[in-house]
This record gives structure tokens, sequence and C-alpha cells, in this order.
């Protein structure tokens, strides 16, 4: 399936492949499909790379935040990485290759910084996706952190969240469903516009670029008033700014969700001037084309 090589060089595939990078089992709180289940299914789909990304939401005990269901934030991290290097090694060959990654919920704690360095350097993860769930003490999902504040002020504060996490003391691959706090927002019009935040976008997008990071295209926007995030006035200029790495996630959180809206991301992709999708896997990326 191609030859990975060391970032910011790729090595470029001229076959057809599918990827999905950034989807989750129920070694994550909110996952809904055993990992053995993801995986089975990715492979069903023809998938030439399928990454599972759990959520080592080490972000949410500085804030005091704990699960819905009352329980403490966290993930086993031993078990998941047994499991899924299992897996990895018996489902290994030409067609198929399971990447067995971490999403890292950004925070400006040390401590929690430190507890997400000790993952990379215990377990290697093949890829890291680094998002911003939390803001203000809040996870942008629920209510609470939109209280008492209008769209454009909440939205603000999410991006330059954004912008911070882009220096996060850890390396990591790929940047995180921008637009994440659009998902669940109580505004009449939650749409997340290039447009309203166009300086802070700049900054976003500049310092991904010169960073060498992945942009990532998530498919699952709920209700955030697109199909996918970021959105196409977004890509476009990240597009116009020289950005080429994109990657696609369906942030599936069941089996029944791979690869869900990844052709209208690769439509849009396309009339855009992209021609390829990027793979992660241990600081290397393989170029894969649009099809």
């Amino acid at each position: 399936m191609g030859v990975l090589t060391n970032r910011p060089g790729m090595e470029y595939n001229t076959g057809m492949i599918l990827t999905d990078v950034h989807t989750h089992s129920t070694f994550s709180a909110d996952g809904d499909s055993p990992l053995e289940e993801m995986v089975a299914r990715a492979r069903e789909l023809g998938l030439g790379y399928f990454g599972v990304s759990e959520h080592f939401d080490y972000d949410y005990p500085p804030a005091g935040l704990v699960y819905a269901d009352g329980s403490p934030a966290g993930i086993d991290e031993e078990g998941y990485f047994a499991r899924a290097r299992a897996l990895q090694k018996q489902y290994g060959s030409e067609n198929f290759c399971l990447l067995v990654g971490c999403e890292f919920g950004y925070t400006d704690d040390p401590q929690a910084q430190r507890r997400y360095a000790g993952v990379m350097q215990k377990y290697s993860p093949d890829f890291i996706v680094n998002s911003v769930h939390t803001c203000d003490g809040a996870d942008c999902w629920f209510g609470e952190y939109f209280g008492g504040k209008d769209k454009l002020y909440a939205y603000g504060r999410y991006l330059k969240r954004v912008l911070e996490s882009l220096s996060a003391p850890y390396d990591y691959d790929i940047v995180g469903h921008i637009g994440y706090v659009s998902r669940n927002a109580p505004y009449c019009d939650p749409k997340l516009r290039y447009e309203e935040f166009s300086g802070l976008y700049d900054c976003i997008l500049k310092t991904v670029i010169e960073r060498g990071k992945i942009l990532e295209v998530n498919s699952s926007a709920r209700g955030a008033g697109s199909d996918f995030l970021p959105d196409c006035d977004v890509l476009a200029r990240y597009y116009e700014l020289g950005g080429r790495k994109v990657s696609f996630a369906s942030d599936a959180h069941s089996r029944s969700r791979i690869c869900s809206g990844r052709d209208k991301v690769v439509s849009a992709l396309r009339a855009i001037g992209f021609t390829h999708i990027a793979v992660p896997r241990r600081g290397c990326e393989l170029a894969v084309p649009l099809s």
C-alpha cells in the first residue's frame, strides 16, 4: 500500500485506498461498539487504513469534570493498547492496516500534559489526534459551556483555545475537528463561519501549516449546520494559504458509522483542489489519492 516516509515529505500512493483515521470503540466512555467489531466492520468495508483513536480525556480532571454517568474521566490504557496491538498483529496484511492511536483532549494543565507525554513514551501510539473539547472549565458539547455567552463570544473563546492547543508540549499528528463547539450549540444558527473569525482562523491555519500538522476533516458534524468540520470556507482558506495535508475522520463511535459521510468530504476536497488524504503513522505520513 505504499511506504511511509518521515515528515514533512510524504510517500505518494497511486492506488485506490479507503481511509478513516479517527474512530472510537467501547474503550472510550462514549463508544458503542467493541473494538473487535469496529475492526471487523472496517475490513468488511475494504478500508486500507483504519485508525482507532480512543479518548484520553485527561483534560477533564483539571476542570473538575466527570462523565455524564458520574464516573471519573479516564481510560484503561494498558487494556486498550494490549488489545489493539493484538488485533493489529492479527489482521496486518498488505491490504489492511490497523493504526492504534489516541485522541488527546487538550488542556493547559501541566499534570495532564505530563500524563499525555507519559502515554506516548510508554505505549508509542501510531498517531495522535490533538483536539479541543473543554474550554473555560466546561465541555463545549454541553449546555453549561454556553450559559450566558452569545455565539460570537462562545465560538471566539473556543477558537482561541484551538490556537493555544497547537503549541501543546507533546508531539501530535492531527488537529482534530475544528468546529466541535458548534456540534451541539443552542443557537438558532449554529454554523461556525470563517468570515466571522477570519483573523483567528488565519492564525490557526498558518500555524497548522508551519508546524507540518494534518488538518482533520470530520464528518460527524451533528447539529453544526455543516456536513463536516471544518466547513468548505475554512478548508478553501487553508488550501489558499498553502495547506495540503488533510485527513478523513468519520469520528465513528459505533461500527455503523465507519466511513460515514466520506463521499461528501471527498467531493468537497476535490472541488477545492486537494488531491490526497494524509495518513499518519509514528511520525511518518502516506499521501493517499482522493478516490
